[in-house]
């Protein structure tokens, strides 16, 4: 046994013999079981890559060697592997070990990652820049066939295929991405995979040449054309790779034997290896809805997850799901449409009772916004899931094929605001400087669930695009009715409570915070500070802000989101362009990446906790 805490780096891989590496795999495994267990975190992906995350040390020497990572959580063994097994209590924790590559945690991590398809392009780059630069070294991208529904993989496919710059692309097919896998790719290597013909005739051929030299020379010059005469010409044959596959990615020996081919090729290599998701835990190895794709902290004897969720309330994004299924009953022309988040955005009920209406387009979020627009010139009502830090790669379509059009396109923005544990590549505090300058484009946010309901009623008669935000937490579980759903006015705010000497603005869940806090300081102190719902951040109430002008206090104006270009910024514009002095604050976040952690750590540490909007309204009514 191996004494995972005590590895430094990967240098005493290569002394290893099999039997040797299957017994670290197997140690590797149990340490992640155990630590994740503590911890939580991405289990499936990284008890998938075991056997292939060591083969690739053995055979390759980083950090001369660059690995980049696709996506990036199936990092755990190579970060063990480089010497960070000591920091897995940490992981995923505020200014602990991140749950995806970092390049400041170690030189062995030479690109960082957390949204899916961008690794060949990132290993196109380096390949290049190794030519240039006339250096000796291997580019190694591991990425997921869900990966590769993205259409930037295929970018950087078609760019190196026929370049002949050394290059190794190894294919983690795993038949699973977050959700099931689809579209043609999927076939395809379904095809490779399962051709019961080639894998008959390979271990046929192999049976009779096992003693043999001479035949085994022969026939190696003829494997190529024998599995394009039964399997047909792949796709990556037809763009220039060399491609060797598919290959139990489970067995040391053979994932060995062919990265040390793919070293010796002058060209493009595609190496096709086939892994099960959760290998070696049971309830991840049988998980097919994608519950152990990230999870908290778990039993790992019974498989049960530790979080306790209240009985009372839901997620949002189950919420937000409940609403469109209520709406679908009524209106047949609502439609959904989700890049490959069918479980994150807990769509699921939606897809049992509406399965035809339920698209999933794979990770291609630029084609499912362009996607809704076709839908919605043809009287279609469609409503697209997507996570706001995945919603930055559709901006153009957004702006170009939806806006421009004034297409009733509705986008549920799922996870806005901070996200905690995923860090700074999934932090949700972007999409309103991003969408904001778009023409013709509706902007909200609710603050509770009876509110969520209205706006998303009021979308669906609204002409153009509309962006409903709703962040990661819960709400109180509440029945949808659609009889009780009403249409709000466009560009309205409400007052929750009035105020004398000052006024905080703000959208979402925290108003009920706010109005607590504006509570306490009226009883405390005699401080008589009014609460705003800025339901809608785009179009502004200008006629509440021209009223609120007139009271002459101060304005404080809170958002769980880039504070460039925000909400606040909007008001100050508004004020700027009229021609009227207000004394307006803006608290956001600043201009920074957000890294890890609870999102209590993370709002205290931007200064954005309540206690510090507390301090910041005591000192703008004392000035």
């Amino acid at each position: 046994m191996y004494d995972i805490n005590k590895i430094t780096d990967p240098s005493f891989i290569k002394n290893l013999s099999i039997q040797e590496m299957q017994v670290l795999c197997d140690d590797v495994r149990t340490f992640l079981i155990d630590s994740l267990s503590q911890t939580g975190g991405h289990v499936s992906s990284n008890l998938g890559v075991v056997e292939l995350t060591v083969a690739m040390h053995k055979v390759f020497n980083t950090p001369e060697d660059k690995f980049i990572w696709d996506v990036g959580h199936q990092v755990y063994t190579h970060k063990i592997l480089t010497g960070r097994a000591q920091r897995f209590n940490t992981l995923r924790q505020y200014k602990g070990l991140s749950g995806f590559p970092k390049r400041e945690e170690s030189p062995h991590d030479c690109w960082e990652t957390g949204h899916a398809s961008t690794s060949i392009s990132a290993a196109v780059g380096m390949a290049y820049a190794r030519d240039l630069k006339k250096e000796n070294y291997h580019v190694v991208a591991v990425i997921g066939d869900g990966s590769l529904t993205g259409g930037m993989a295929y970018e950087a496919l078609n760019h190196i295929g026929h370049t002949n710059r050394r290059l190794i692309v190894i294919i983690n097919d795993n038949e699973m991405s977050i959700s099931q896998n689809v579209g043609a790719l999927h076939n395809i290597f379904g095809n490779l995979r399962t051709n019961a013909s080639y894998l008959k005739t390979k271990h046929r051929v192999k049976r009779l040449l096992k003693n043999s030299v001479v035949l085994k020379r022969l026939m190696s010059r003829a494997k190529v054309r024998v599995k394009r005469f039964v399997i047909g010409e792949s796709l990556f044959d037809a763009m220039g790779f060399k491609y060797l596959g598919p290959i139990d990615g489970h067995n040391l020996e053979e994932l060995i034997k062919n990265l040390n081919v793919a070293k010796t090729v002058d060209k493009p290599v595609i190496i096709h290896v086939k892994t099960k998701k959760g290998k070696g835990y049971t309830y991840a190895e049988q998980d097919k809805q994608g519950i152990w794709h990230g999870v908290g902290k778990f039993n790992k004897e019974t498989g049960s997850i530790c979080a306790v969720r209240d009985q009372e309330r839901i997620s949002w994004s189950q919420h937000i799901c409940n609403i469109l299924i209520e709406l679908s009953k009524h209106d047949s022309r609502v439609a959904v449409i989700t890049p490959a988040m069918i479980n994150g955005s807990a769509l699921n009920d939606y897809q049992k009772l509406y399965p035809d209406r339920l698209i999933d387009v794979g990770i291609a979020e630029e084609h499912a916004v362009t996607m809704a627009g076709g839908m919605a010139t043809q009287g279609m009502k469609p409503f697209v899931s997507i996570y706001s830090t995945f919603f930055k790669r559709a901006f153009d379509q957004v702006h170009h094929d939806i806006a421009r059009q004034k297409l009733n396109v509705v986008f549920g923005v799922d996870r806005a605001g901070i996200v905690g544990a995923d860090g700074e590549t999934h932090q949700g505090i972007y999409d309103i400087p991003m969408l904001r300058p778009v023409p013709n484009l509706v902007m909200m946010m609710p603050k509770d669930a009876k509110e969520a309901g209205d706006l998303m009623y009021t979308a669906y008669q609204i002409e153009g695009p509309v962006v409903i935000r709703y962040p990661r937490g819960e709400v109180l579980k509440v029945d949808v009715n659609y009889e009780s759903l009403q249409c709000v006015r466009v560009g309205s705010w409400s007052t929750l409570k009035a105020g004398g000497d000052a006024y905080i603005i703000s959208m979402g869940p925290i108003l009920d915070e706010f109005v607590g806090l504006a509570q306490q300081l009226d009883d405390e102190l005699g401080m008589k500070v009014g609460v705003i719902n800025a339901r809608f951040i785009k179009p502004l109430d200008t006629k509440l802000l021209d009223e609120l002008a007139l009271k002459k206090v101060p304005l404080i104006v809170y958002e769980e989101s880039a504070v460039i270009g925000g909400l606040g910024t909007a008001i100050l514009e508004y004020y700027n362009q009229t021609k009227q002095e207000v004394d307006v604050r803006r608290l956001g976040i600043p201009d920074l990446y957000v890294q890890h952690g609870s999102v209590k750590e993370i709002l205290e540490e931007l200064h954005l906790s309540l206690q510090d909007v507390k301090q910041e309204i005591k000192q703008v009514i004392n000035k």
